[in-house]
C-alpha cells in the first residue's frame, strides 16, 4: 500500500494547513513516510517520530536524512514526550492497530500545547479500500470461515463516526472528519494480485496459507469480479478517513 499511502499523507498534511516552524510529533511513524511528508510540505522546526518497532525506526533513521527529524521507541498509549511539548500530533495508518485507541488520543491531547492540533488518518477497510474489499468479498464466497480475518469488521475505528467520537470524548474541540480518496490503478490483474503474494498483512498471510489449487481458485474468481477496462487495467480507489481536533488546555 506504500505507493498510495504517500499520496494520502500529502493531502492530509495539506488539509492540516499548519504554519511553518512548528514542532510536530508523528505517532506510529513506522518507516517514516508521514514524517518525510511533514518535512517536505509543512516546513516544521522539528519532527519526532515515535514507534514501538526498533526495526521500523532503524529504517526511518536510514532513509530520513534531515536534521529536523528524530526518532525514538515509544508506545502510543504512553508517549515518551513531556506535557504540552508539541504543536501538532499526527498519526498515519496506525491508530487502528493500537489496542486502546482512546488512551492514545488522550496522550495526543496531553502532549499538545494550547491550541495545538491532533490529527490522524486510517484506511476505510469496511468500504472505501476497494482493493481489499474486492479481495475479502471473494474470499467470503469460497471460505466463509475466513470472515474473521477481514480488516473491515476487525477495525471499527476505521469509520468516521468512531474517529470523531475518539476525538470529542478526549475533550478536543472543533473536531472534523473528512474522506481522503486516491486512485489505485493496476496495469492488469497480475499487477493487482502480486501484492497479495508477499506474505505481509492479513490478506497476504491468508493467501500464502492456501493450497496452490485454492489460491488459483481465489485468483480466478477475483479476475471475474474486478472491473477491468478494455485495455486490461483495473481502476479502483482507496479511501482513508482523516480526523482533526484542537487542544483546549
Amino acid at each position: 500500500m506504500g505507493r498510495w499511502s504517500r499520496r494520502v499523507a500529502e493531502e492530509f498534511v495539506g488539509w492540516l494547513d499548519r504554519p511553518a516552524g512548528l514542532r510536530w510529533l508523528d505517532v506510529g511513524c513506522g518507516t517514516g513516510a508521514l514524517t518525510s511528508t511533514v518535512l517536505a510540505v509543512a516546513d516544521p522546526a522539528r519532527v519526532t517520530g515515535v514507534d514501538p518497532s526498533d526495526g521500523f525506526l532503524a529504517h526511518a533513521r536510514s532513509t530520513v536524512d534531515d536534521a529536523r527529524a528524530a526518532f525514538q521507541v515509544g508506545d502510543a498509549r504512553s508517549l515518551p514526550i513531556p506535557d504540552r511539548d508539541v504543536d501538532v500530533v499526527v498519526s498515519g495508518l496506525a491508530l487502528n492497530f493500537v489496542p486502546e485507541p482512546g488512551r492514545a488520543v488522550a496522550e495526543f491531547a496531553r502532549v499538545l500545547r494550547p491550541g495545538g492540533v491532533a490529527a490522524a488518518y486510517v484506511w476505510d477497510y469496511a468500504e472505501g479500500m476497494q482493493m481489499m474489499r474486492h479481495f475479502w468479498d471473494a474470499v467470503a464466497v469460497l471460505d466463509p470461515a475466513a470472515a474473521e480475518l477481514d480488516e473491515g469488521p476487525r477495525f471499527p475505528v476505521c469509520r468516521p463516526e468512531r474517529l470523531a467520537a475518539l476525538w470529542t470524548d478526549t475533550g478536543l474541540r472543533d473536531v472534523s472528519v473528512r474522506a481522503v480518496e486516491v486512485p489505485t490503478v493496476f496495469a492488469d490483474f497480475d499487477d493487482y494480485w502480486q501484492p497479495f503474494l508477499g506474505g505481509q498483512g492479513a490478506a497476504p498471510t491468508y493467501v500464502t496459507s492456501l493450497t496452490e489449487a485454492d489460491r488459483t481458485e481465489l485468483a480466478d474468481l477475483l479476475a471475474t469480479r474486478l472491473p477491468a477496462e478494455p485495455d486490461g487495467s483495473i481502476r479502483l480507489t482507496a479511501r482513508a478517513w482523516a480526523v482533526r481536533g484542537t487542544a483546549t488546555h
